[in-house]
């Protein structure tokens, strides 16, 4: 009997970042990981893979984290999907109270570790 594994999209311009979150993720068992580094792209892999939490970096070249998010909103089958932003422009120490919140949204400062993102997957999901 297989249980379900937690379904994780990860959108990120640079290719380092998302290939590292995939890789230790998916080395846990628990996760399947899908990546984009094209941001434009992000809502389509979304409604491809059907991921249960997106992770989306807030600065991209081609298109903006929170543009991103606003799409993802406004289509009634992924608005339910739970997000949240990774960003370099918080620093670690802003966000070790635990409040972790931009506008509602979750978020993680850069650079992550693999253990912020499962715990912000179990916090999330």
């Amino acid at each position: 009997m297989s249980t379900q594994k937690t379904k994780v999209l990860v959108v990120d311009d640079e290719a380092s970042i998302t290939r590292m979150i995939k890789l230790n993720l998916e080395k846990t068992g628990d996760y399947e990981v899908w990546t984009e580094n094209e941001g434009h792209r992000a809502v389509k892999a979304a409604r491809e893979f059907r991921p249960d939490i997106i992770f989306l970096d807030v600065m991209m070249p081609d298109m903006q984290g929170d543009r991103i998010a606003e799409q993802l909103e406004e289509d009634a089958e992924l608005k339910d999907i739970k997000r949240v932003f990774l960003t370099a422009i918080v620093t670690r120490d802003e966000t070790a109270d635990g409040g972790n919140k931009i506008g509602g949204n979750h978020f993680l400062a850069k650079p992550v570790n693999t253990e912020d993102i499962i715990r912000m997957i179990e916090k999330v999901l």
